[in-house]
């Protein structure tokens, strides 16, 4: 008979002494467990301990968490949250520098727990680490980086504001980022810190951005162990700073050359590039193509004589028009026709194409660039076009036009970036005016398609088509360099397109028979097989998740997989990432799957009811997904990748005896579908008929038989 739902059976262990295996009744008070416990020690005053995890991050238990503990867990009674924070204050505040540095080495460790973060921050304990960094009496060493990381942890729980952070505490705390000489860890620390306070305090935001210059932070980009911790401090000043800054701060970062040292010491250093730091470099990735949302949102104004200049300075760089010293109107009309070849839609007043946001102003921007830097390749752009037949001429005005704003889509130009999004591109700091550039290869790109699909007016829309889908394969390779763009657009030419939409259509299109369709049919249910097998077999191997938390670069992770035969789902903290597969005895928890109810995903999960809809946390919205099991218990996860998340939501499905039905799962289906039957139509075409063997001699027959080998 299984044991009571209510009733888990775990072990409690106090030092000196035999650990005590009790059964502990969920619905009974924690109080009264812990008394029972102290008596079986003959410990007096109950109240004054608590129980906490032996392993992991050894958490408080308190009612509101005391459901997460599961059969075989090892707890540790300890002294209560409420008198561990008394007796770590006294200690924080005592003469003796030994007794202090313990406590505040024990300190930062407990400062990550809720429950005892509450009691200290109740004792004013906050303002005490802050009178202990402002008074300097310690400014380097093992004291100041527990001070400093136990801070940062108390403050990471959103019980206390940062707007009550004083000004001296801000400067001493940028003191030590301007310092030269300053311990990596205490350095970490304070931009985590600084970067806490402008992300989280509009008033804290002016206060460190007249602390500390961007040229002090570009200053740490050479060293390996700060460069996260610095980028994020500037993408966390631009963010937050007022529209009318982000350019001159812009300007700033172009004259200290951070483009270039981010490219020589990060992306191009002697290490790999890890999540968080590509996740930072996808931030001022973004951030930077933003700066091109005003351009993109301007409409062009007709009556500013400046801006018609623009105009017929492209006219003039492609056709060296000189002031004519005919008539008014004869020269009119001459424009007229120059802007015609140029292929603006509104030859007569070309400052019309420019008036749809977006991309507005900024496709004339992007047009003068070309025309200015790269003025051969316009000349011959527009040239070369203004010779064909009318019928197949690329009308180079409204192709840039459209290409910007198809750029500004592929890129994302207004929108926030996405928490846990790590889609840096290389190539973009590869170059100070890389926007532009991208746009010089992508039109050069676009005129040659048009030729190579000998289109015309009518088939614009579909040029622009393939020029997406070109540009959208070459930035999935993840091209190191504009060069090496050019390279993989130049093997993606539009046969190439077409060869690769008719294989990835082979499965809709080419098998529509009535045989192949049987044969489709019969093959599907071993492709599923195959496919839930390989589902199955990539949760027994297991994946590392993050825990959402306020900080990145601090995050918690914890790993999952599934016993081998298929019983148990097992899992548990890890201080770091993992580099491999993680063996079951270090993951402390499991689940078994008969008591598996349901898997759940998006909206419904109950991490993420209480998540707001921010476009910072749509993404984490699409990977997550929770695991439902009795007694009404939950496991939640957030895949670090679309890719990830499928495997996961498809294998549990599996394993549940449920429908895979992700869209990894459909591709892959069709894809081994295709093959298995391409392989098997193709054993067919092989097939080599023998010769027919010499007639026997039989006796006659009123019938006759016609063999017909073919």
């Amino acid at each position: 008979m299984p044991p009571p739902v209510d009733i888990v059976k775990v072990a409690i262990e106090w030092p000196g002494a035999n650990a005590q295996l009790i059964e502990m009744d969920q619905k009974r008070a924690l109080s009264s467990i812990i008394r029972e416990v102290c008596d079986g020690w003959s410990l007096s005053g109950s109240e004054q301990f608590a129980l906490r995890y032996a392993d992991g991050p050894q958490l408080y238990i308190t009612e509101q968490s005391r459901g997460e503990i599961k059969n075989g867990t090892i707890l540790r009674l300890a002294i209560s949250p409420g008198r561990a924070a008394r007796q770590l204050l006294e200690r924080v505040q005592s003469h003796g520098i030994d007794a202090r540095l313990e406590a505040l080495k024990e300190l930062a460790k407990l400062s990550a727990d809720p429950t005892f973060a509450a009691e200290f921050i109740n004792m004013e304990g906050i303002g005490t680490l802050a009178q202990l960094v402002e008074s300097g009496t310690h400014s380097f060493g093992e004291m100041l980086a527990f001070t400093l990381t136990a801070f940062l942890e108390l403050m990471d729980h959103g019980i206390v504001s940062w707007d009550l952070i004083s000004l001296s505490f801000i400067k001493q705390i940028a003191g030590y980022v301007n310092q030269p000489m300053v311990d990596v860890s205490i350095l970490q620390r304070s931009l985590a810190i600084l970067e806490s306070m402008v992300l989280n305090s509009h008033s804290l935001y002016h206060r460190v951005a007249q602390e500390i210059t961007v040229g002090q932070l570009i200053g740490h980009l050479s060293n390996q162990e700060i460069q996260t911790y610095a980028i994020a401090l500037i993408n966390a000043l631009f963010l937050k700073a007022p529209e009318d800054r982000r350019q001159e701060m812009a300007s700033t970062l172009a004259q200290k050359h951070l483009r270039s040292i981010i490219l020589n010491h990060v992306i191009r250093g002697n290490r790999p590039i890890k999540a968080e730091m590509a996740h930072q470099l996808y931030v001022l990735q973004v951030l930077t193509f933003n700066l091109l949302e005003e351009r993109m949102m301007t409409k062009m104004d007709q009556n500013d004589q400046t801006q018609r200049d623009v105009i017929f300075e492209l006219r003039r760089i492609a056709f060296d028009g000189e002031n004519d010293p005919t008539g008014t109107e004869k020269r009119k009309a001459m424009y007229s026709k120059d802007y015609k070849m140029l292929g603006f839609t509104n030859h007569v007043n070309p400052a019309l194409d420019f008036t749809q946001t977006p991309p507005g102003m900024l496709a004339l921007d992007n047009m003068l660039y070309l025309a200015k830097v790269h003025q051969d390749t316009y000349i011959r752009i527009v040239l070369e076009n203004s010779s064909r037949e009318d019928k197949h001429e690329c009308p180079f005005g409204r192709c840039a036009i459209e290409l910007t704003r198809m750029l500004c889509e592929i890129l994302q130009v207004g929108e926030l970036p996405n928490e846990g999004c790590n889609d840096y591109h290389p190539m973009f700091f590869t170059h100070d005016r890389a926007w532009e550039e991208f746009f010089c290869v992508c039109i050069q790109l676009l005129n040659k398609t048009w030729k190579e699909m000998r289109a015309t007016a009518e088939d614009f829309n579909k040029v622009m088509q393939v020029v997406r889908e070109q540009i959208t394969r070459a930035l999935a390779m993840k091209p190191s360099s504009l060069d090496q763009l050019k390279n993989k657009l130049r093997g993606l030419n539009y046969s190439e397109i077409l060869r690769l939409r008719q294989s990835e259509r082979m499965s809709q299109d080419d098998f529509q028979s009535p045989p192949i369709i049987e044969l489709r049919e019969r093959i599907q249910p071993e492709i599923l097989e195959l496919i839930k097998q390989q589902r199955l077999n990539r949760l027994c191997e297991g994946s590392c998740f993050r825990k959402l938390g306020n900080r990145r670069r601090q995050e918690k992770f914890w790993f999952c997989r599934l016993s081998l035969n298929h019983k148990m789902l097992h899992y548990g903290d890890l201080d770091e990432s993992p580099q491999g597969e993680v063996p079951f005895e270090l993951l402390s928890d499991k689940i078994p799957v008969s008591d598996i109810k349901s898997v759940v995903t998006g909206k419904d999960c109950p991490h993420m009811k209480e998540k707001s809809a921010l476009k910072q946390n749509k993404e984490v919205l699409e990977l997550a997904f929770s695991v439902l099991y009795d007694p009404d218990e939950t496991l939640n996860f957030v895949a670090p990748n679309k890719y990830e998340y499928c495997i996961w939501t498809d294998g549990l499905c599996a394993l549940l005896g449920r429908e895979m039905g992700s869209d990894v799962t459909r591709s892959d289906l069709d894809t081994l579908i295709s093959m298995e039957m391409k392989l098997r139509l193709l054993d067919l075409e092989n097939i080599t008929i023998p010769e027919a063997p010499p007639p026997v001699p039989k006796e006659p027959s009123s019938y006759n038989f016609n063999y017909n080998y073919s």
